[in-house]
């Protein structure tokens, strides 16, 4: 793969390859946590970098950490160790998938697809047993307090864009993809017209920006509804100059946020609007090339003091879906139907 980054984006993808450790593991930071959701972000990261042999160390981190039933615990220790022995959360058992799309969409490597397909299936067979038979699909199975019976619009929207990159690796394969689709138009059809399934046993998650742009992000939203749902909260979560906020009543903005709504931009066909938001960032490298997770303006202060794997990987992502850097580019822009 040729890759177009300029020395800063170099640099943000060397940051992430420096902290993968020798497993394959990728942890928000030195010390920190690994997820599975924020791993194959990580991994994306660095497969935009040109660090493909890296990306393929992450796929072979999952499949060695993958449970029997298919899905991942929610958290591990970056001593190997499970940090959350109890959960698994739909939307990062599903993420893998988006993850080995985009790998392939960047290389054409089929081989690694056909190496980690029957990951994701099984991956995937442990998430569908979730879906209602109204569409929507729970979000979390505890192994001491059972299954979360409710459902997240962020979530299920990721969920929705894994079973997308399904029924393309399906094709790859030579398997066919009905399943898949069958059940991503099933999903759509609950977050489209059904908000009455979604946060009904816990506060209401509207207040958080992802829940406005995961929608239009994922390709749930059509082109005109996803302009028309753009700007229906523009005001409330847009800080002008800084990014996006992350929960609409706190003044601080995020910079992984940020780059997704920079990606929902493109989506929805703002590419104005998106490369304003890109620019606007780009106060919160550091030299190394890490970024930081947030901004809080009304204190003038960088917060928490972190420098995620996963936002670094996420300011790839928008800079690769704005100035298509990589044949991976259309990802979060170029939707199935």
């Amino acid at each position: 793969m040729r890759s177009g980054l300029n020395s800063s984006l170099t640099n943000t993808a060397r940051y992430i390859a420096d902290l993968q450790l020798p497993s394959g593991a990728l942890p928000w930071f030195n010390g920190g946590i690994i997820d599975p959701w924020d791993h194959v972000e990580a991994i994306m990261g660095l497969t935009i970098g040109g660090h493909t042999e890296q990306a393929r160390l992450g796929f072979a981190w999952l499949a060695q950490n993958q449970r029997p039933d298919g899905a991942w615990f929610a958290a591990y220790a970056d001593d190997g160790h499970v940090a959350d022995a109890t959960r698994a959360e739909s939307n990062f058992v599903a993420y893998p998938t988006t993850g080995l799309w985009h790998y392939y969409l960047a290389t054409r490597d089929k081989t690694t697809v056909s190496t980690y397909w029957p990951m994701i299936v099984n991956a995937l067979d442990w998430v569908l047993n979730l879906q209602t038979t109204d569409g929507e699909i729970y979000w979390a199975v505890d192994t001491k307090k059972g299954i979360s019976r409710d459902a997240l619009v962020t979530g299920c929207s990721s969920i929705f864009k894994s079973l997308e990159c399904a029924a393309h690796l399906a094709a790859v394969v030579g398997e066919t993809p009905g399943r898949w689709l069958n059940a991503r138009q099933k999903l759509g059809h609950a977050i489209r017209h059904k908000a009455h399934l979604f946060d009904r046993t816990w506060e209401s998650k509207a207040r958080y920006s992802m829940d406005w742009f995961y929608p239009i992000l994922t390709g749930v939203c059509a082109k005109a509804d996803a302009r028309q749902r753009l700007q229906s909260r523009w005001e409330e979560f847009v800080e002008q100059g800084l990014g996006c906020r992350c929960v609409v009543e706190e003044p601080w903005v995020t910079i992984a946020e940020t780059c997704e709504l920079t990606m929902a931009c493109m989506s929805a066909g703002e590419p104005r609007k998106a490369a304003r938001l890109f620019r606007d960032l780009q106060r919160f490298q550091l030299e190394d090339g890490s970024w930081w997770t947030g901004y809080v303006f009304t204190d003038n202060v960088f917060w928490p003091d972190e420098r995620p794997t996963w936002t670094a990987a996420a300011i790839l992502l928008a800079a690769d879906c704005l100035y298509n850097l990589t044949p991976a580019s259309p990802l979060f822009k170029v939707h199935t139907p």
